[in-house]
């Protein structure tokens, strides 16, 4: 049997994390003992105190066993994390050495949403692949640098160590462990009875680009507005930095310690985000709306299109566009 330890965080948390990774892993045992079967784990919740309150005393979580109580276990799980992250982690602090003592003796982790963040304090993700929630990447790149964050990924697994992108898509991680230490008979079982979507691989689609102004450099800031009002021109680096009197070298250098970006990337993304919103809400067609965002090249559009959100532009519109779905439902409905 397999001891998991479900960590409860102090101080502000996405309670669902917490429940939605108990709810799977019980669901496993529940199916197993009806079965006529051993269950496959044996699921703690773990905290640093007896009561933990949630969303200004709403709720209260009441974890089964204290972090000293725990020697040994075999899978951590990392919840979600809201709020100030730096007092989140200060508040979570005593979790860090812990984690990092488990790994060492055998122990796997898995981060869940803004859990990276916890994770990643431990320095054990030096080096390697991580995924978080999409919003909060470029803060999760500014504290951690050394850690190769892929915030496009639904989930990553590397070395004993696991994580999630935003929201809800942890519960396709936990399907994920559930197929890893079960079977895929049970992931299977367990995505139908739970109606999770199983494979779903990217969170690309689900991701709006907000550019990072949360910074001091007001040249770059300017630039930034600039380029979020000019989709529609061809706005080159060389011209920016001469709008802003700054060398293309520093004005590229400090554009991407400010945004996480580099002014290229950051106008693709512009660009493409003005494309999602007018396929979204518009009839304007797939050629009209490339022009109207500054492309002319239909096959450079597309690719980028599908790079930055993982789906082909006519393929956006089909799920994002409420004529478009209500089309297709109707069309269906006559069908039958």
């Amino acid at each position: 049997m397999k001891h998991v330890s479900i960590l409860v965080p102090q101080g502000p948390c996405i309670l669902s994390s917490v429940i939605g990774a108990y709810k799977v892993f019980t669901t496993v045992n529940n199916t197993l003992i009806n079965q006529g079967k051993k269950p496959a784990f044996k699921v703690l919740l773990v905290g640093l105190s007896t009561e933990t309150p949630l969303y200004d005393g709403l709720f209260v979580v009441r974890p089964e066993v204290l972090l000293h109580e725990v020697p040994k276990t075999d899978l951590i799980v990392v919840p979600a994390l809201q709020g100030d992250m730096p007092t989140s982690l200060r508040m979570n602090a005593a979790y860090i050495p812990w984690i990092t003592e488990q790994y060492k003796l055998g122990a796997e982790v898995a981060s869940l949403c803004t859990g990276a963040f916890l994770l990643a304090s431990t320095g054990l993700l030096r080096g390697r692949k991580c995924s978080t929630h999409w919003m909060a990447a470029d803060a999760f790149r500014q504290a951690f640098p050394d850690v190769r964050l892929q915030p496009e990924k639904v989930m990553t697994d590397e070395m004993g160590m696991y994580s999630s992108g935003g929201a809800y898509s942890f519960l396709n991680l936990m399907i994920y462990l559930v197929e890893k230490f079960c079977g895929r008979e049970m992931a299977v079982y367990c995505s139908k009875l739970l109606e999770i979507e199983i494979e779903r691989k990217s969170q690309s689609p689900f991701a709006i680009f907000i550019g990072q102004k949360d910074h001091e450099d007001e040249s770059i800031k300017k630039a930034q507005v600039y380029m979020e009002n000019n989709v529609s021109s061809k706005v080159s680096v060389d011209q920016l930095s001469e709008m802003f009197a700054i060398s293309r070298r520093n004005f590229e250098r400090r554009f991407k310690k400010a945004t996480s970006n580099t002014p290229v990337e950051y106008l693709q993304r512009v660009k493409i985000e003005a494309a999602k919103k007018s396929l979204e809400s518009s009839r304007e067609n797939i050629n009209e709306v490339m022009y109207a965002v500054g492309y002319s090249d239909s096959k450079a559009f597309r690719t980028m299109f599908k790079k930055i959100t993982g789906l082909s532009p006519v393929s956006y519109r089909n799920k994002y566009n409420r004529e478009m779905a209500v089309g297709g439902m109707k069309a269906g409905v006559a069908s039958l």
